[in-house]
């Protein structure tokens, strides 16, 4: 019979959106006093050298295709190790209630009567536009921003990016690269062929790419795009913002008048 805590606690912890430093001071102070860690395929492994030699780190992570453990399965873990060694933290990558299913684990910690704490984190939504310092909105170019998935829980498309197509919005698309194509199918209908968008991939990190192009040309970015990386699309004005969207018009230009 497993031994049963005092205090047993579990705290979902946004890691951020992949650089360690991105981590907020109270998540990684919840890190040092883990008992145990739960973290995910996202999280900058880097995070858990700040884990005390005592506690337990254990890789939970769900992947396209390849999950460690189901949902539920993780849900009755978090419970476990809450009741036998004491505080767990649940380790998320960018914010926990951000398509992060936080609020479905909060949801089972609280019905088996196990105390939850939430320490936010920083989404790759906001994060990593910023930092290829792409500006979500704008004055006189967007006064608002969608966060949607690009692939639902059936693999399909959100009903959702149609909706914000067809709105001035910048559009920022989580999950969506396998889905590409059809995504901007979906938002030609609605937008300019000229609208900008850029593909960002391992966002915050060493190894951060960008891919800049326009609706018309999406075509031309489907070979570039690395399927076993993550990334995010954004769609919208406000991209031509990015010095390398500059480059690129003056580059057609260029070839056309040649």
């Amino acid at each position: 019979m497993k031994k049963i805590t005092k205090n047993p606690k579990v705290i979902l912890v946004g890691a951020g959106p992949g650089d360690v430093d991105l981590i907020t001071v109270k998540g990684l102070r919840a890190i040092e006093n883990a008992d145990v860690v739960l973290y995910d395929a996202l999280v900058n492994k880097t995070l858990l050298k700040n884990v005390k030699a005592s506690a337990q780190c254990i890789y939970v992570g769900k992947r396209f295709n390849s999950h460690k453990f189901s949902q539920e399965e993780i849900n009755e873990m978090l419970v476990d190790y809450a009741n036998e060694y004491g505080t767990v933290v649940r380790l998320k990558g960018g914010d926990p209630f951000v398509f992060g299913r936080g609020s479905e684990e909060a949801l089972f910690i609280e019905s088996q009567g196990v105390e939850t704490e939430f320490i936010p984190g920083i989404s790759s939504a906001l994060a990593v536009p910023t930092n290829q310092g792409i500006p979500m909105t704008k004055r006189g170019i967007s006064e608002g921003f969608w966060v949607m998935t690009g692939t639902t829980s059936t693999g399909d498309i959100s009903e959702d990016i149609a909706l914000g197509a067809q709105s001035s919005a910048t559009l920022i698309i989580l999950m969506g690269l396998r889905n590409f194509s059809l995504i901007m199918n979906e938002i030609k209908n609605h937008r300019h062929k000229y609208t900008p968008f850029a593909i960002i991939q391992n966002g915050t990190l060493p190894n951060e790419n960008i891919i800049i192009e326009t609706l018309n040309n999406y075509n031309n970015v489907i070979d570039n795009i690395d399927y076993s990386s993550p990334g995010i699309i954004v769609i919208g004005d406000v991209v031509a913002e990015h010095p390398a969207f500059l480059e690129e018009e003056i580059q057609r230009v260029l070839g056309m008048s040649f």
